[in-house]
């Protein structure tokens, strides 16, 4: 990158602790407000969300008819896609999104929900942004918020990206003259000046997202509050949000911020709480609240159910993952592997349909215990794509030469079919144990394991 290492990086300047932000994050934790009383700006008070499940209606009377005259000939939802279980006769069920959950948020904190997916977080900020209402329970919010919840909320379609940002800030209470002051750093901040006078319908989704956060971020909300959306903008324009939001912070105004990405929350939050289930499972500083929820609540989702019946997952269901283990090149199961040892990464599938399918591309990434990318190689990458696959089997993934350091890292898969996506567990298949062992070949142990990588090279000196 054109920058020197850093003392911490050299074994011999220290006692071997990892450089702060080692892996690309700024360090955005803000100072907390200086004043003398709590000012709380949010309050919520015992707060329940309920649905009633089963089908209300397809939305159009075409559907609505061959729905009804299958169900009167006692046949199977035409409508549902591949993999899709019927919920139409379910009327009567109930499902608790929230269940009795109360917590405050102080002015100028920038706080972490964090969860599971279906765990609830996104109902939360649907509640407290008021585009649903609850079920019972209070809310006291004071103060503007500017919600990002999902790629394009708040925008009209049919509008440009230039008079979306003038209809944005007028719903946050804000006259023409106050968003014309803030219009050049949105724009500039979003990085899609030439397409500012396009309808936004045209925009991609990284566009969107772009354009959405930076007028939320920019228009001064007292409270700002984003969803898992970033997810979709590339890695530079994730640090620039990231920073963002510490700066509105450090302005004294409040973030409430959920993602699945723990470096971002640890660095950016100073407090943090933990949805499961529809309920407030624990909440206070945020590096233990993201132990505890990696150490038991992942961890224990992941290993307590296989993966076939697994339901936090997308996908039309041609193709799914029905278990996931490790092979030595023996054909040996392991659970816990070597800094360089040579394994096979091995999928169990099975087939949800009678018809040949073609161009079958799987994937898997390994990520650290935080959530952060490592890697990710799919099929696809090195031409390898599968044709009029069985209706069950294995895929073999061989990793030589592995180069992970000590730790425990998570594994993420997905199959896409014909670039469909067929399955995708969300919240990962499993956990991998690397251990140490003589990598270099020297008995040297390397960065004393602060990195997640180990490489070996030749070196020379020449004068």
């Amino acid at each position: 990158m054109g920058h020197s290492l850093p003392a911490e990086s050299n074994p011999q300047a220290g006692n071997g602790a990892a450089p702060p932000c080692a892996l690309g994050f700024p360090s955005l934790v803000p100072r907390p407000p200086t004043k003398s009383m709590p000012n709380t700006v949010i309050s919520v008070e015992h707060l329940s969300k309920t649905y009633r499940l089963g089908q209300i209606g397809t939305g159009t009377l075409t559907y609505d008819l061959k729905l009804w005259w299958a169900k009167l000939r006692g046949k199977p939802n035409p409508l549902l896609r591949i993999g899709e279980t019927d919920h139409g006769n379910r009327e009567g069920e109930t499902l608790w999104a929230l269940k009795d959950v109360s917590f405050k948020v102080e002015q100028g904190e920038v706080v972490g929900i964090i969860g599971r997916n279906g765990a609830g977080k996104s109902t939360l900020l649907k509640i407290l942004s008021r585009v649903t209402a609850p079920t019972s329970g209070k809310i006291k919010v004071k103060g503007r918020i500017a919600s990002l919840l999902e790629v394009g909320t708040g925008f009209h379609p049919e509008l440009t990206g230039r008079e979306n940002i003038y209809l944005n800030g007028t719903i946050l209470g804000m006259n023409r003259e106050e968003i014309g002051n803030k219009f050049d750093e949105i724009v500039d901040f979003s990085g899609i000046e030439q397409f500012i006078d396009t309808p936004v319908k045209r925009y991609s989704s990284g566009m969107y997202v772009r354009l959405a956060f930076a007028v939320a971020a920019h228009l001064e909300p007292e409270i700002l509050v984003v969803d898992e959306v970033l997810a979709v903008g590339d890695a530079e324009f994730q640090k620039k949000c990231l920073g963002k939001m510490g700066d509105v912070a450090k302005d004294g105004r409040t973030v409430l911020f959920v993602s699945h990405n723990m470096a971002a929350i640890e660095n950016l939050c100073r407090q943090a709480l933990i949805i499961d289930a529809g309920r407030l499972i624990e909440q206070g500083d945020a590096k233990s609240i993201i132990g505890h929820y990696l150490s038991k609540i992942m961890s224990n989702a992941i290993n307590s159910t296989s993966l076939e019946n697994r339901i936090d997952r997308m996908g039309n269901g041609k193709v799914v993952l029905t278990s996931f283990f490790i092979e030595d090149l023996a054909g040996n199961r392991v659970t816990t592997l070597r800094s360089g040892m040579d394994v096979y990464f091995v999928f169990a599938f099975k087939k949800n349909i009678e018809t040949d399918i073609k161009n079958v591309d799987i994937g898997f990434s390994v990520h650290t215990g935080k959530g952060e990318i490592l890697f990710v190689l799919y099929s696809s990458y090195v031409n390898q794509v599968f044709n009029n696959i069985s209706s069950s089997g294995i895929f073999r993934c061989l990793v030589s030469d592995i180069p992970l350091s000590p730790g425990r890292y998570r594994i993420g898969a997905r199959i896409t079919v014909n670039g469909e996506e067929s399955d995708w567990p969300k919240d990962g298949i499993g956990y991998i144990e690397v251990e140490s062992s003589d990598f270099y070949k020297t008995g040297s142990k390397g960065f004393n394991g602060n990195t997640p990588f180990l490489i070996r090279g030749d070196w020379t000196v020449s004068t």
